[in-house]
């Protein structure tokens, strides 16, 4: 495979990045994974609009220029030619410095580093998504007052290692809880629940209340597509503060990201949700998000 490094199209083995990059350092960037099929990036438009929109917030830059990185998405998935994929795009402060030179001047000016990486789509047995899989509960992780919180950084330390611990005990996922002890997200997914023909998912960044505690949740772009898919369909979305009462009782459990689209869920550690099998509307949906892919990617 080829990667996109700084302009240049090099092959993986020397696409390589300084031991001085921010990003190596010290986790400073910010990073967003997504689908291709035909040959086109589901919504990537909404992907760039979340990188530019954390960047500002965290600092990593004040205005970002999205159309040469849509370049660079775009470049990596013909150099290698591929249909269907998997891709990564990566920003970090690339040779920040808060250092001033012997003579009195000014730090360094900041050289970002922009990666884009791509790779077959993940492929996933049949029964992931036929017969469901089970989740465990990771305690209080999401910190409202983490300012990276909601943010797709590059520091996913935690997350990797919950989730480790979520496949040791034969589980795909591990169910994030806030510090108040409400749901949060997946380890690298968001949540949604399915509750007398409702569908419900925790508060993400962006959808708080007036002078509400900043919500720790990615508003993932998956995420959107249901919750657009469910009420083009006549359904209720609600997006609020849920407990593991809620999460054990209800009807349906799913998981949504870029790479499963929706992931059914059919048991929370030992507790099966409902009957433990997989429900209806989230089928439906699953069907409907496919299908949003093909009919967007398709369209030129």
């Amino acid at each position: 495979m080829k990667t996109y490094l700084n302009g240049q199209m090099l092959d993986d083995s020397q696409a390589l990045v300084s031991t001085q990059d921010a990003g190596f350092q010290h986790a400073v960037g910010l990073f967003e994974t997504m689908f291709a099929r035909n040959g086109k990036v589901f919504r990537l438009d909404r992907h760039l609009a979340r990188l530019k929109q954390s960047a500002a917030e965290l600092g990593l830059a004040a205005e970002m220029d999205t159309t040469p990185l849509a370049d660079a998405v775009q470049q990596t998935l013909t150099e290698n030619k591929l249909e269907q994929a998997r891709l990564r795009l990566t920003v970090t402060a690339g040779t920040l410095s808060m250092l001033r030179s012997a003579d009195g001047d000014e730090a360094l000016k900041v050289i970002q580093t922009v990666c884009v990486q791509a790779s077959e789509p993940t492929a996933f047995a049949p029964g992931y998504f036929e017969q469901g899989v089970r989740a465990r509960l990771y305690g209080q992780g999401a910190n409202p007052f983490d300012i990276t919180a909601g943010h797709k950084t590059l520091n996913y330390w935690a997350r990797l290692r919950s989730l480790r611990q979520a496949a040791a005990s034969d589980c795909a996922e591990a169910i994030w809880l806030s510090v108040t002890n409400h749901l949060a997200s997946g380890a690298v997914s968001n949540l949604f629940l399915v509750k007398d023909g409702g569908l419900f998912t925790p508060i993400a960044r962006g959808e708080e209340k007036p002078e509400a505690l900043p919500a720790p949740v990615l508003p993932g772009i998956t995420r959107q597509a249901v919750i657009e898919a469910a009420e083009a369909q006549g359904l209720t979305v609600k997006k609020q503060m849920l407990s593991v009462e809620d999460l054990l009782e209800a009807d349906e459990v799913f998981l949504t990201n870029s790479n499963w689209k929706v992931l059914p869920v059919v048991a929370v550690e030992q507790k099966d949700i409902a009957d433990g099998k997989v429900g209806e509307m989230t089928l439906s949906l699953r069907q409907r998000i496919l299908a949003m892919v093909e009919e967007e990617t398709s369209s030129k």
